[in-house]
């Protein structure tokens, strides 16, 4: 049986910290699903098309890595892709609340799927795609955060300079 996982979020942009994390999964599952969500309530600077885009370039060369977008409910979505995990990151404990919520919730829905965390290395905790975007929006370099593609896609969309 395969195992599979699915990795779901926003990925606005993808940053170093979910890299990490999706290459430690793919050690981990047969397959790592890169689920991108359309909807999530945030209002996000990439359509939902660049950001798999952007997300497929940074991710080109891991074995076993797919990367797709989603619009429906996460448990039915997992279902759809006969996955057994969801993967979370935690980067902080202040993350956890929120994650503790969503996997009760997933667990009601579909209750044969488990979820499982993984913490970013250390250089990563700090890094999350809101706070790149901020700083990117405030002319900050966001290079070391991002892939090279992410950085360029960032530039043009925000019309900021190299620092």
């Amino acid at each position: 049986m395969t195992k599979t996982a699915i990795y779901p979020g926003t990925f606005d942009p993808i940053t170093h910290g979910h890299t990490d994390l999706i290459q430690r999964a793919s050690k981990l599952f047969d397959k790592v699903i890169v689920a991108v969500a359309a909807h999530s309530g945030k209002n996000p600077a990439f359509s939902l098309e660049k950001r798999i885009q952007l997300a497929k370039t940074v991710l080109d060369g891991i074995d076993g890595v797919e990367v797709c977008g989603f619009d429906i409910l996460l448990a039915n979505f997992a279902q759809q892709k006969n996955a057994q995990v969801i993967l979370r990151g935690l980067r902080a404990i202040s993350d956890f609340e929120y994650e503790f919520q969503l996997t009760g919730m997933n667990r009601k829905l579909a209750p044969e799927l488990e979820t499982m965390f993984l913490m970013p290395a250390e250089q990563y905790t700090y890094i999350s795609s809101s706070l790149v975007k901020e700083v990117a929006r405030l002319s900050g370099d966001v290079s070391g955060f991002v892939h090279e593609a992410v950085f360029t896609a960032l530039k043009d969309k925000l019309k900021i300079s190299e620092s």
